[in-house]
């Protein structure tokens, strides 16, 4: 895996080329010299997280026969006051949707995702405390 992170050349806004030719902007906030044009580099970390567990969630369900027709992660997170600013602790807020979802089978696909495959979650887990909570929708 790689990827091509360039400045922009004015003020702090960047653009990131993935090594599967995908493009991802990123931006600073006004106070820090940016134009606040796009997510900032801990934002798209956060949502990089978010994307690794709500996939694994996805394809454990279908995996498992279950009719699923949504998965939602808000994550909130807070970080350390000094520098560097890790994430100290992230909460995952599972919404799942479909329909005669068995709720063992959805408990058992978020907890699947932290403990074995999601690779953002175990990354982050080294620095931040992690916890989860999960709702499902009958749809």
């Amino acid at each position: 895996m790689d990827c091509t992170v360039r400045w922009s050349g004015d003020g702090m806004s960047f653009l990131a080329e993935t090594g599967s030719n995908h493009l991802l902007a990123m931006d600073g906030a006004p106070d820090g010299g940016g134009r606040n044009l796009a997510p900032r580099p801990m934002e798209t970390l956060l949502a990089g997280a978010g994307g690794c567990t709500a996939y694994d969630v996805v394809v454990i369900l279908k995996k498992n026969g279950q009719d699923i027709t949504g998965c939602e992660v808000r994550l909130e997170a807070e970080r350390a006051a000094t520098d560097p600013k890790v994430f100290t602790k992230i909460h995952y807020r599972f919404k799942v949707r479909g329909r005669n979802l068995k709720r063992n089978l959805v408990e058992q696909a978020v907890r699947l995702s932290h403990e074995k495959y999601c690779s953002a979650t175990a990354m982050l887990e080294k620095t931040a405390a992690v916890t989860k909570e999960l709702e499902i929708v009958e749809e």
